[in-house]
């Protein structure tokens, strides 16, 4: 595969918007590990080989368990992931696939018990963000593989 951009020499200014857009995910009210998983599984979604390579290498140095991993495409029916989790990971997919059904109520209803307003805002940015990087990354045919995930501070 031969990548077709390169956003940053061509059109630095989109990095720098999506950086933004990161930069008040990374530091919303969203623990780190939810939104890696959030990432993980609208790339999964989406297809997009170079932010499954990166966000499966960010948990797995923030400590996540393979078996979680190998198993998000069937959260639904593994019993690995928290409430918490699975209603977040019901978002993403509904926010991700918006032309299937518009973010049923049913999804609203069932996500609302784990988050409040503030991180159901914070939620619908996160997946919004991953899912134009998806985009982005898709569209540019950016070559997975050489990502490593910055040092794990404790």
């Amino acid at each position: 595969m031969k990548a077709r951009l390169d956003y940053g020499k061509v059109a630095v200014g989109i990095y720098e918007s999506m950086d933004a857009l990161d930069r008040y995910v990374g530091a919303c009210s969203l623990d780190e590990h939810l939104l890696h998983l959030v990432r993980l599984r609208a790339s999964q979604i989406n297809g997009c080989a170079y932010c499954l390579d990166m966000h499966w290498k960010d948990l797995r140095a923030l400590g996540e368990e393979e078996q979680r991993l190998y198993s998000l495409d069937a959260w639904r029916e593994c019993p690995y992931y928290t409430d918490r989790e699975r209603a977040a990971l019901a978002w993403t997919e509904a926010v991700t696939l918006i032309s299937e059904g518009h973010v049923p109520d049913s999804v609203y209803e069932g996500v609302r018990p784990h988050f409040n307003e503030r991180e159901l805002a914070d939620l619908t940015l996160a997946v919004a963000t991953i899912n134009a990087w998806n985009r982005l990354s898709i569209a540019a045919r950016l070559v997975p593989g050489a990502y490593r995930p910055a040092a794990i501070v404790s």
